[in-house]
């Protein structure tokens, strides 16, 4: 039977240190005493070991990290002192509460002899502590490969659902083409705009083109939940090599749809333009607003969400603005074209 079903953890590692620490005490003590008073002694001996070891690693030494040498020096004379002092007095007071014909006294000589252990404990402690940082270190790495071959994993089986998904979509188009061309022509888009999600959106940079169509696309299918026809322009302008980050420009089309679409009214009207000027991006979005709009469309999660992944992406070398005028809403941003 295994001790550990998987790879024993650090502290299971630890715990395996220390009793090997005990046994190898108590096999020594039973040479000379009793076996009852050597397991008593092998195991206060160890305590105070783990003592010294954890105080030293875990409380000591992180003020020689901060550079406070001088300090972590007394506060180290200090442990060894504490430790052997309090090793002593209990030492003693179970030899003669237990196991004494003759009560023993504290001597210096004792005392000195417990503080000299201690320090070689305490130089043992650094070995100690370069295992357990070199066993997390190993721990972690492990980890990630883990969740790095689970993540690939998961990327091959989120890849073979809407592959399949784009095959029957792709055989509805072609059956409903026969009947209802425009059908057919918004299954197509619908199936493009999955696919870009699912090739396109992962990547760094995708082309603006792409981009662009993705936009186009996304408009077409909700125009379909808009009872009357809208007044759209779309103007575009730049280079056919440019890129942009995935998903960028969506933000504010969907904003659009969201708060500035009045369904009953037959007025609605929607202007984008999409510029290269140099090597920057200016994109721009005008749109009327419903009479009773329920939400502000720059108040939403979604333009704050835009904002914190511009910094991520551009520093402060970027333009967002959003303002409304009237019953206008305009929304504008401007990146670099890196």
């Amino acid at each position: 039977m295994q001790l550990f079903k998987n790879k024993p953890t650090l502290a299971q590692l630890q715990w395996i240190v220390w009793i090997f620490v005990f046994l190898v005490i108590a096999i020594s003590l039973m040479q000379m005493d009793p076996f009852a008073q050597a397991v008593i002694y092998a195991a206060l001996n160890t305590c105070f070991y783990a003592a010294i070891v954890y105080g030293n690693i875990s409380l000591l030494y992180p003020l020689y990290q901060k550079g406070r040498v001088f300090l972590y020096i007394v506060a180290v004379i200090g442990l060894l002192l504490a430790t052997g002092a309090l090793r002593i007095v209990i030492s003693v007071h179970v030899y003669n509460l237990w196991f004494a014909q003759q009560p023993e006294h504290l001597s210096l000589k004792i005392f000195y002899n417990s503080v000299f252990g201690g320090l070689m404990v305490f130089m043992l402690s650094f070995v100690f502590r370069i295992a357990i940082a070199y066993f997390t270190l190993k721990q972690q790495s492990e980890e990630m490969i883990t969740q790095r071959k689970q993540a690939e994993l998961n990327l091959l089986k989120s890849q073979v659902q809407p592959h399949f998904l784009f095959n029957t979509l792709n055989n509805i188009y072609y059956e409903a083409y026969l009947e209802a061309p425009r059908t057919a022509r918004l299954i197509e888009r619908l199936s493009d705009i999955m696919r870009y999600f699912v090739d396109e959106s992962p990547k760094q940079k995708v082309r603006l083109a792409a981009e662009t169509q993705f936009l186009e696309n996304y408009i077409a299918l909700e125009k379909i939940r808009i009872r009357h026809e809208i007044d759209i322009s779309f103007i575009t302008r730049y280079d056919t090599d440019v890129t942009v980050p995935p998903m960028l420009l969506m933000t504010f089309v969907e904003n659009i749809f969201k708060h500035g679409i009045d369904k009953s009214s037959s007025h609605n009207k929607m202007e984008i333009s999409l510029i290269q000027e140099d090597q920057r991006l200016s994109f721009t979005t005008t749109n009327t607003l419903p009479e009773q709009p329920q939400n502000s469309p720059s108040t939403g999660f979604g333009i704050s969400n835009l904002r914190q992944r511009l910094e991520l992406l551009y520093g402060s070398n970027f333009q967002m603005q959003t303002s409304t005028v009237g019953m206008l809403f305009k929304a504008s941003l401007n990146i670099p074209l890196l």
